[in-house]
């Protein structure tokens, strides 16, 4: 593994066990359709693990313990973003301000290059593009793969040989997760699938030329993105083109299609019975649609937002109204005012009513009961790191999901999902990520973020001192 992909944290964990005393550890387990909730708990930490959980009548506090006492607050597992970038000391700062101590990190052209030597930081899950030429795959920067993935203006799929060679190289990396992309065919998807499971790597598909069907019967682990998985409902007649045109106008035509279809029409109840009935689960990263869809607020106000570059985001939101700006083309520049206001408030309108139609469509999905994952996708479409986390809680909250579910989806979820035991729950042998809430997130999401207390690794972090660090 390179070393730049290590994700421990620097500082090592302290050898004096920590106790958090008096809380609730609220139960995150079955997709949070449990309620098992301990009150006036003790919580052990030891090596940057839990290693006791239980009732303060059975579990005794060991002599010399460091102490907080957590009475009438609520003990969380820290927060998952499963799938983020992570570019610059800021981003990781405002994670770790807002309860997120693992990111599923993706470099790309929204997102920039992952910032392994941010200190402190999230625990980073590195995700890697595989199968295709990408200029922003995890490899680019070794010799032997620096032409061989260049885009060159067009991405294309790789020879079986070298997609082989690709999963090995980057599993070998430390990636723990393989983005599975438009222009990939049905024959690579398949076998990449297949392959990924047996090196114990996850995969996330964001499918276009393979159709949805043939990824998920292959056994793809989670569909990415609200506005790209509803693309299975389309019929044969408008996938066949997207093999030679996952990108063009065949790919225009057919999310057209898809985000058009009524929400009660078969086609789709059809496709979301497979997809759960299959165990696939969604990552639908909401927030990308947050500041397009009504309740909306300014996530610049947020405390977090201090440590963020806007020069680090993409398509950040205007800094005074909060609001998406939507540029104009540059032969409009000499055009009066009042002209310019109107046509920016016609883009403006045009994206609201594209991202409420896909909204309703996710109504539908979410009727029939699919296993969700949170991920906010920052930094791109106007969303933020750390914050968008809990624009995502609070939207799947208002998408149905009750604040357990949602909270849920943050954390065991992933563990469930995944397979990642060392993660998502205040249990014996998981890793010491945890949050200390002065309000409670069965009650409402809004909760998550009331945190008092972020331990990392084992590591009590000074949250304030957070809002200090560089950018």
């Amino acid at each position: 593994m390179a070393a730049s992909f290590c994700w421990p944290q620097a500082t090592p964990a302290p050898a004096t066990p920590l106790v958090l005393a008096g809380g609730t550890v609220v139960d995150v387990t079955n997709w949070g359709r449990s309620a098992r909730d301990l009150p006036d708990a003790v919580v052990i930490v030891n090596g940057g693990l839990i290693s006791a959980v239980g009732s303060r009548a059975d579990v005794p506090i060991p002599k010399g313990a460091r102490v907080i006492d957590c009475t009438g607050k609520f003990v969380v597992p820290g927060l998952v973003d499963g799938f983020a970038g992570m570019n610059s000391q800021g981003q990781a700062s405002a994670n770790l301000y807002m309860g997120v101590t693992t990111v599923v990190a993706r470099s790309d052209s929204e997102r920039g290059r992952i910032d392994f030597s941010a200190n402190p930081r999230p625990h980073l899950y590195p995700v890697d593009s595989i199968g295709s030429t990408d200029n922003w795959s995890l490899l680019v920067g070794q010799k032997d793969w620096a032409a061989r993935l260049r885009e060159n203006g067009h991405t294309v799929e790789l020879s079986p040989e070298d997609t082989a060679r690709q999963l090995n190289d980057t599993a070998r990396m430390g990636t723990r997760a393989l983005w599975l992309g438009p222009d990939l065919t049905a024959a690579n998807t398949q076998w990449i699938i297949a392959h990924a499971h047996q090196m114990g790597l996850v995969t996330y598909g964001q499918f276009v030329a393979t159709p949805y069907s043939v990824g998920i019967e292959a056994g793809v682990d989670a569909l990415l993105h609200m506005g790209r998985y509803e693309l299975g409902v389309i019929p044969d007649e408008l996938q066949r083109p997207l093999v030679d045109d996952p990108y063009g106008s065949a790919a225009t035509t057919a999310y057209d299609y898809a985000q058009h279809l009524p929400p009660m029409d078969p086609l789709l109840h059809s496709y979301v019975r497979f997809v759960v009935a299959h165990h696939t689960a969604l990552a639908p990263t909401l927030s990308e649609y947050f500041l397009r869809l009504p309740q909306h607020r300014n996530l610049w106000l947020e405390p977090a937002a201090a440590l963020l570059n806007p020069a680090n985001l993409s398509d950040p939101p205007d800094r005074g109204t909060g609001e998406i700006t939507y540029p104009l083309s540059p032969w409009t520049r000499h055009l009066p005012n009042a002209a310019l206001r109107w046509m920016e408030e016609g883009q403006r309108k045009k994206a609201d009513q594209a991202a409420m139609r896909l909204w309703q469509i996710n109504e539908t999905i979410f009727a029939a009961g699919p296993h969700y994952l949170a991920a906010s996708g920052a930094s791109a479409m106007g969303t933020m790191p750390g914050i968008s986390l809990h624009t995502e809680l609070e939207m799947l909250v208002r998408l149905g999901l009750s604040p357990r579910e949602a909270l849920a989806a943050a954390t065991n979820n992933f563990a469930l999902q995944f397979g990642w035991r060392e993660l998502g729950e205040v249990a014996p042998g998981r890793r010491a990520d945890i949050l200390v809430l002065d309000g409670d997130p069965t009650a409402s999401a809004w909760n998550v973020r009331r945190i008092s207390t972020l331990i990392l690794g084992g590591e009590v972090i000074d949250r304030d001192a957070l809002l200090n660090s560089k950018k």
